[in-house]
């Protein structure tokens, strides 16, 4: 019987599924809920200067 195996194999797996969630729930309860707001505005005025950038790029890149 190896130390790798099938029953430990799905063991770690488990205990790995199982912290994931339990971390992401203790960091969603340190976070204020007025905050966890503010993370999605920033991400999406984020994405929209990105976009942006990349359109400008694409444009000045194109010359004749």
């Amino acid at each position: 019987m190896g130390i790798v195996n099938r029953r430990n194999a799905v063991i770690g797996w488990l205990v790995v599924k199982l912290g994931k969630r339990a971390a992401r729930k203790k960091a969603q309860e340190a976070v204020p809920v007025a905050k966890r707001k503010g993370g999605a505005l920033a991400g999406a005025m984020a994405a929209l200067a990105t976009l942006l950038l990349l359109k400008r790029k694409k444009r000045s890149d194109t010359t004749e």
